[in-house]
C-alpha cells in the first residue's frame, strides 16, 4: 500500500463549503442560532485565512465539512421545536 499525501482542496471547494455553511445557518428559525453558526462560519474561514500546507488545508476542509453536516442535522432538530413567537430581531419594524 502506498501512503499517498492528501491534496489541498481547491478554492471552488472551499468556498462551496463556506456557501454551504452560511446556507444551511439561515435555516436555522431562531435568531441567535442562525446568527451563532453564522458568526462561527466566518470566523472558521478567517482562522484558516493564511493556511497553506497542503496536509494543514485538507485537514481544516474536512473539519468543516463534518462541522457542516452537525449544522444540518441541528437545522432540522431546531425546526421540529422551532419557537411559536419570532425573536424582537425578527420582526420587521415599520
Amino acid at each position: 500500500m502506498s501512503c499517498v499525501a492528501p491534496s489541498a482542496p481547491s478554492r471552488a471547494e472551499i468556498l462551496s463549503l463556506f456557501r454551504s455553511l452560511l446556507r444551511t445557518a439561515q435555516k436555522f428559525s431562531d435568531y441567535n442560532i442562525r446568527e451563532y453558526a453564522k458568526r462561527r462560519a466566518i470566523d472558521g474561514f478567517r482562522l484558516n485565512r493564511d493556511v497553506s500546507d497542503p496536509s494543514m488545508a485538507s485537514s481544516a476542509y474536512s473539519e468543516g465539512k463534518s462541522q457542516l453536516e452537525v449544522a444540518k442535522r441541528q437545522a432540522v432538530v431546531y425546526s421540529l421545536y422551532a419557537p411559536k413567537v419570532k425573536s424582537v430581531m425578527d420582526v420587521k419594524s415599520r
